[in-house]
């Protein structure tokens, strides 16, 4: 089951619930025909949910009353098993936006970590569009299979999902054939010339990194090559209200950084970009030379945490359980 007949009725056997104590706190579980959910709050069995609509209110034998709704796909990604760091909601609803992902529309995404934002990329596009996700490691790339085949209720027939570097995998999808590139990985910079040979002409290509040296060295690298225009890098933070009564303020805590984002456009080949009137501030000049001195770009240099084989092998098993109890269909051979 797909689209929105999976997403309305009656709760069923294998779905995902969220479910929201009178503290506010979410649980997420995965409803089983034996199965017992048990918190500090309260317990009860999952049959007291099998059957009932969404938006029910079960009582657990303690008394206290929980809400069952299904999760949005914003809880689903804060919520799933991963290996890799996920895109957050709030960056992946701004990619759709500012990278103008639209119907139909033939995307390339490299650095596919947990599937979270290609679940958001296969929404917007929609299954007239094409989505080809590319990942280095093929344990991470099981991951994100099994994490949008969960959401979805099957594989989605406008994606399809390719282990390998971008470098070389790119190449032989077409030259100026694709609408979109999203690029999340260490050094996207050595992906611009591939990126830019898979764009059509005023295609977009949107990137996300995590530091300001990615930042830097990939913005000025976009410049020096002279194929790239409208060059826009920006983060976007979030912070909620408390809103009761006349006491209305915001909440302590926030999400705030999370990556940068850049995006840009594809000039046709053969013609530059017109001179800025501009001139660069005299603390520019030979700037970009210096990141071409560091030789290995690794994610412990980047303060980024590394991900231990032993958790990948346990979010896998833990995918896999989930994915024969939902009843989702594999169609990898």
């Amino acid at each position: 089951m797909s689209g929105r007949a999976r997403h309305v009725g009656e709760f069923k056997v294998g779905e995902l619930v969220q479910l929201t104590d009178p503290k506010g706190r979410l649980h997420t579980i995965q409803l089983t025909e034996k199965g017992f959910f048990n918190s500090s709050r309260g317990s009860f069995a999952h049959s007291e949910l099998i059957g009932k609509p969404e938006g029910y209110v079960v009582t657990a034998r303690e008394g206290t009353e929980f809400l069952a709704l299904r999760p949005l796909l914003k809880d689903y990604v804060l919520s799933m098993p991963r290996g890799a760091t996920i895109i957050y909601p709030k960056d992946c609803g701004q990619i759709i936006q500012y990278a103008d992902i639209f119907p139909g529309a033939r995307v390339l995404e490299a650095g596919v970590g947990s599937g979270g934002l290609s679940m958001s990329l296969l929404s917007a596009i929609g299954e007239g569009g094409e989505l080809i996700s590319i990942e280095r490691r093929e344990d991470f790339a099981t991951i994100a299979k099994a994490n949008v085949d969960m959401w979805f209720g099957q594989r989605h027939p406008a994606w399809q999902v390719e282990v390998g570097d971008f470098q070389e995998v790119v190449p032989a999808l077409g030259h100026h054939q694709w609408d979109r590139v999203v690029l999340d990985m260490l050094a996207p910079w050595e992906c611009l010339f591939p990126a830019y040979e898979a764009l059509v002409s005023g295609g977009v290509l949107c990137i996300y990194v995590a530091t300001v040296t990615q930042l830097s060295r990939t913005v000025e690298e976009m410049k020096k090559q002279g194929r790239w225009v409208a060059i826009h890098s920006w983060e976007a933070s979030e912070r909620e209200w408390h809103v009761e009564g006349l006491a209305v303020r915001p909440e302590h805590s926030m999400v705030g950084h999370t990556g940068f984002l850049i995006t840009a456009r594809t000039l046709a080949e053969g013609v530059s970009a017109p001179r800025k009137g501009l001139r660069p501030a005299p603390s520019a000049k030979g700037h970009s030379g210096q990141w071409d001195k560091v030789q290995n770009w690794e994610p412990q240099e980047l303060g980024e945490r590394t991900i231990a084989a032993k958790k990948v092998r346990k979010v896998t098993r833990d995918l896999k359980r989930r994915v024969d109890l939902a009843g989702v269909e594999e169609t990898d051979e």
